[in-house]
């Protein structure tokens, strides 16, 4: 069912099963969005969840999801 709550980015208020790990790595549509532990919690459905505030996306493949081909 969960021990963790994303928020933010495509997956905002997703449950997980986080294992208490730092850093959480979600590839989607061929894009590594990131995910890090933070030291807050937040009460959910009756249980206190571990909260992991996103922190950006990045191509895996090195080019800038940003970037404007000219």
């Amino acid at each position: 069912m969960g021990d963790a709550l994303l928020i933010g980015g495509p997956r905002n208020e997703t449950l997980f099963d986080a294992q208490d790990v730092a850093l959480v790595e979600l590839e989607i549509n061929g894009l590594m969005h990131r995910y890090v532990r933070t030291t807050r919690h937040r009460d959910w459905d009756g249980r206190t969840l571990r909260v992991y505030n996103y922190d950006g996306v990045f191509d895996p493949d090195g080019v800038r999801s940003a970037a404007k081909n000219r």
